[in-house]
């Protein structure tokens, strides 16, 4: 199995290198660096092309669409061709040793595998405490109250069949893509797990991730997955009645 690691990055300068050479360190299958330059104002596509003369494996690109978080991982998606699919962000808080834990799962069988921050041997350091307990908040109750198979649904950090991603109708438009790719592909019938990862707080550069404007966006997957969740129990029992 062959794997794309796509990175969005939105005036990553500062981050860019140490997200690269840990991924570089860490991944033991054959593989492919996807840099989506998204629009920086930045040196994040010159760095990228340095550092590229040391690793083969990068390869730049720039997002021609709308400034997003979800377009650059849109159009990261249509440059990869290997089997496996791995989103990371740029600003080195996600922890690239956890890839090969991932890749072991989708040896398993499953196809979606999601880092995940709050169970055993997971964590997540640093960062606001609203945006923790947020996703802690959706992650724990997705899983109990939609049968979500794991803890941590709102982290971006998972792999992918890539089979799996052509196959879903992509609406969301910013980082609650993130949410909106597992929670089809669960619903679509994919098989999906989890594994423990460590998150911490970028300490260089600036966040894009806005709470306020973004809750309403993760807001709507929630409720639509609940509601989906009740709907086939419905159907499940109707099924049953007339067996």
């Amino acid at each position: 199995m062959n794997l794309s690691v796509i990175i969005p990055a939105h005036n990553e300068e500062k981050n860019l290198l140490d997200v690269i050479t840990g991924i570089e360190s860490s991944i033991e299958i054959p593989h492919e660096l996807i840099v989506v330059n998204d629009h920086s104002a930045d040196r994040t596509a010159e760095l990228a092309g340095v550092l590229s003369k040391k690793y083969p494996a990068i390869k730049l690109v720039n997002n021609p669409g709308r400034k997003g978080f979800a377009d650059a991982i849109k159009f990261g998606l249509r440059q990869a061709h290997n089997e496996l699919i791995v989103f990371i962000m740029a600003d080195s808080c996600d922890d690239a040793q956890s890839i090969n834990a991932m890749i072991k799962k989708i040896g398993e069988g499953y196809d979606v595998v999601c880092g995940s921050r709050y169970i055993k041997g997971g964590a997540r350091i640093g960062g606001s405490k609203i945006k923790g307990f947020f996703s802690y908040f959706m992650g724990i109750s997705m899983f109990h109250l939609a049968g979500i198979p794991t803890h941590d649904i709102a982290n971006t950090f998972k792999m992918y069949r890539k089979g799996v991603l052509d196959s879903i109708d992509m609406k969301a438009a910013s980082f609650d893509i993130s949410m909106e790719l597992p929670l089809r592909a669960h619903y679509a019938g994919f098989k999906v797990t989890e594994v423990p990862t460590v998150w911490k707080e970028r300490n260089k550069g600036k966040s894009n991730f806005n709470m306020l404007k973004l809750f309403p966006k993760y807001l709507r997957f929630y409720l639509w997955s609940i509601a989906k969740k009740f709907w086939l129990n419905i159907k499940r029992g109707e099924k049953w009645l007339k067996s």
